[in-house]
């Protein structure tokens, strides 16, 4: 059995397989090792966002997705009654997709096995040494070492631990109930019913199988009870009734768990040769369904600066922009879901006013468009401390994510995002004469750089007065040329 890599991952869960996958797309020597003897049986995280749905466009994998799960064009904020809205935006996926964890497990490892990535299950990970010019990793099935060590390890990372790394937060202070069940009274519509009263908190979802909703809820009674508890349908279904008055008829339940709304974000995503990503650098309550997606989204940074790294097409200071651009993130996750729990769980008479004029502001087309942004992922932007949709130009600037879009090129109709499916970097050029490269970075090699001459198809208020694009393998702006 092999033993040396250039980059071992520590946590075979969604994050570690993308990251996994990326590095293998660019020839890299990668290796997962996770504890588990197989994957998740249960379905966890419900909602891909957007952005995600976008990185998977990005290599051309969003069709197994989207066969699979069911498009929420509007989605709840902080169990508000007003929904936040997708469709404002440019992209091919102006939705959530609800499909559950296990199936997006199942794809990712489909891809990681198909590309060559070793999964060692039933391999945990017990000690991790920093040496300096490489990581040495000791399992449970032996030892490893590697140029690079990551930590896609959850949120108790024996990685992040050992590494030295701080987590810096809350501990929880409200316990929620949820519950995967089968209802013999569903709510009406097949929508997602959420309410907050003097009683508590309930929020209700298919979960597209055509059998189980997704039932979560906060007894205003007993807000806080030890999240080791077992949880038996019969709690959960009174707490459903005595919050929304009715009984559903919850019967059989496929998984039973309670969560807090504990809050934490590393302290630092890199030390020496340990970096972190997913669960193991940012935990919360899971409102708004954004932990999944966020997590997918370090992998998707890191993956092409990893590799560029290892295969010497650029400085080792690179890895230093993984903490700069997804750290920021992370806190802005931090924030949000703070702010929803406060929302959704404070069952007080001025907290249940508060959510009355919350309501009213949601109805404001840029208000929900600046939430909506957000949580979805499309208006996140490099190098840009807090990022509203006043703050840039409606054209593509450095730091912008690239909408997909339809091109010709060499009298081919292709898209965008199909061009970058092997994860290259990408000099798009749309005008007649062949541009520079637009201020790309001096390490840079053109050999690193796929050239495409194209013209857009339709209307994309993105490109408007662009000539030429230097994209990232991440789908974002490097720089522009404009006109």
């Amino acid at each position: 059995m092999e033993t040396s890599y250039d980059v071992l991952i520590s946590g075979a869960g969604p994050v570690g397989l993308w990251l996994a996958c990326e590095l293998k797309l660019a020839g890299v020597n990668v290796a997962l090792l996770d504890r588990r003897s197989a994957r998740t049986t249960e379905s966890r995280a419900l909602a891909i966002h957007g952005r995600t749905m976008e990185v998977f466009g990005l290599r051309g994998l969003e069709g197994d997705f989207l066969a699979a799960g069911r498009k929420i064009p509007m989605m709840e904020y902080g169990a508000l009654d007003t929904r936040i809205a997708f469709a404002p935006f440019e992209s091919r996926f102006p939705f959530t997709l609800f499909l559950r964890q296990t199936k997006t497990e199942e794809f990712l490892e489909k891809r990681a096995l198909a590309l060559g990535v070793p999964l060692l299950r039933s391999t945990e990970v017990t000690e991790v040494v920093d040496a300096g010019s490489e990581v040495q990793v000791t399992t449970s099935a032996g030892s490893f070492s590697a140029a690079w060590l990551v930590g896609a390890d959850g949120a108790r990372s024996l990685v992040r631990h050992q590494a030295g790394i701080g987590f810096e937060g809350f501990d929880g202070h409200i316990t929620a109930m949820l519950g995967d069940v089968v209802l013999a009274s569903p709510p009406e519509g097949a929508g997602v019913l959420s309410m907050v009263t003097s009683r508590g908190a309930l929020l209700m979802s298919p979960l597209g199988d055509g059998v189980h909703h997704r039932v979560i809820a906060v007894d205003a009674e007993q807000p806080s009870v030890d999240k080791d508890i077992p949880l038996s349908v019969a709690e959960l279904a009174a707490a459903a009734t005595k919050i929304s008055g009715r009984d559903y008829g919850m019967g059989e339940a496929s998984w039973l768990s309670r969560f807090t709304d504990a809050t934490r974000l590393a302290s630092t995503y890199r030390k020496g040769r340990i970096l972190l990503a997913g669960d193991a650098a940012h935990i919360h309550a899971p409102m708004g369904g954004q932990g999944l997606n966020v997590g997918l989204q370090d992998a998707m940074n890191l993956g092409w600066k990893l590799a560029m790294v290892v295969r010497n097409l650029a400085p080792e200071s690179l890895l230093d922009s993984y903490d700069a651009e997804r750290r920021p993130v992370g806190k802005m996750l931090f924030d949000n879901t703070l702010a929803q729990v406060a929302l959704a769980t404070d069952f007080s008479p001025p907290n249940l006013s508060l959510r009355n004029t919350m309501n009213d502001i949601l109805s404001f087309p840029d208000v929900n468009r600046r939430i909506a942004g957000e949580i979805s992922g499309f208006d996140v932007a490099y190098g840009y401390d807090r990022v509203v949709p006043e703050t840039l130009p409606a054209h593509l600037v450095s730091g912008k994510r690239v909408p997909d879009v339809s091109l010709i090129v060499e009298n081919q109709s292709v898209t965008l995002y199909h061009l970058m499916g092997k994860g290259e970097w990408v000099h798009l050029t749309l005008s007649s004469t062949k541009h520079d490269l637009p201020g790309s970075p001096e390490w840079l090699r053109p050999d690193s750089v796929k050239q495409v001459m194209g013209q857009i198809v339709g209307d994309s208020p993105s490109f408007a007065g662009v000539s030429a694009v230097l994209i990232r393998p991440d789908g974002y702006v490097h720089n522009v040329s404009m006109g």
